[in-house]
């Protein structure tokens, strides 16, 4: 999830029918609502008849009644369920149409070009596709900009309507596998059995997308495996720190000589257990400056490689200004050069 690396795919483009794992998107758009300021979770969210009539998974609401956002994502987020999802939607851009096109506006700004909406909820097949790929990258959205998603997804058991209607997690690996926080199953016939799973172990995050599972015991089991696979082979390494040293490069016509090179940011790269001491750094520096120099500047950059391999580079800045020298400061560092005196 850090890096975006993926190191294990296989039809990772094929676009697919989702079903509920389009409520990630939902999810994502009404926390976008929050942030902003145009949505409380304290706020009330009605229910309109169309919601009253909808089908498949649902907390079976009535335009009688009235929630929260908070009380409503969590019925989203545990208990997959349609009315809320439709309900929330209604809320935030008026009707679940208006809400769609926000999905879809949003899946084009992170990237997801596979991918395609037709309704907020996934339960409908025609029309509504993604890929194992762009569920990744939606569910690596959630990872680092709304991570409020996982306070729900990582509820085991809770209650609605006052404790009058059970809560079960859809996703079994938040029940049974270690560092499991979500993310988010779905299935309808079409789609077979999916699953955007998250789990988190120290400093190691992993996303696995499963996708058209024949039944539902598969689907936790190949998210298992793969989970399984990255935390027993990868790890996140910390190669370089922000403001390090990088080295001197020589400044031409400078009040200094030279100023000091910095690595611009930390480097932090997911690679295979044990394999740091094998990654090499290539530096490409400026030969040599010529003042003035500014702070900041990029003086060259840093590329890391591994069996030959780029998985990362960095730029590299000088620490502080350079003024140019004025003629009578050359004249006398000429002068001291005849002598044998260092400048």
């Amino acid at each position: 999830a850090l890096t975006g690396k993926i190191i294990a795919e296989n039809n990772s483009l094929e676009k697919r029918p989702i079903a509920s794992i389009t409520k990630i998107m939902s999810m994502i758009l009404v926390m976008d609502a929050v942030k902003k300021g145009d949505l409380k979770l304290e706020d009330i969210v009605p229910v309109s008849e169309y919601v009253y009539e909808f089908g498949g998974s649902q907390v079976y609401l009535d335009p009688r009644e009235t929630f929260t956002v908070h009380e409503m994502l969590k019925a989203v987020a545990i208990h997959s369920a349609n009315d809320a999802t439709v309900a929330l939607a209604e809320k935030v851009a008026g009707s679940e149409e208006a809400f769609v096109e926000l999905m879809n506006e949003k899946a084009k700004k992170m990237g997801m070009n596979d991918t395609h909406f037709v309704d907020c909820s996934g339960l409908k097949a025609v029309g509504n596709y993604s890929t194992a790929n762009d569920v990744a990258i939606m569910s690596r959205e959630v990872v680092h900009n709304y991570p409020e998603i996982f306070e729900y997804t990582k509820i085991v058991h809770d209650t609605f309507r006052n404790g009058e209607f059970s809560l079960d997690n859809t996703n079994e690996l938040v029940k049974n596998y270690q560092g499991a926080i979500g993310l988010k199953t779905g299935y309808i016939s079409e789609s077979g059995y999916c699953l955007s799973a998250v789990a988190k172990r120290d400093n190691l995050t992993l996303i696995s997308v499963v996708l058209g599972a024949p039944d539902s015991e598969t689907r936790f089991e190949e998210s298992k495996k793969l989970l399984d696979y990255g935390f027993s082979n990868f790890e996140i390494v910390t190669l370089d720190i922000k403001d390090t040293e990088a080295g001197l490069i020589k400044v031409d016509k400078g009040v200094k000589t030279s100023v000091k090179a910095l690595i611009s940011n930390d480097i932090v790269v997911l690679i295979k257990k044990d394999t740091a001491l094998q990654v090499d750094r290539v530096k490409n520096f400026e030969p040599q400056l010529t003042a003035p120099v500014k702070k900041g500047q990029k003086v060259g950059e840093i590329i890391y490689e591994q069996d030959g391999q780029e998985i990362a580079r960095v730029d590299v800045i000088a620490e502080e200004n350079v003024e140019k020298a004025s003629f009578f400061q050359l004249f006398v560092r000429m002068i001291k050069g005849w002598f044998g005196i260092n400048t």
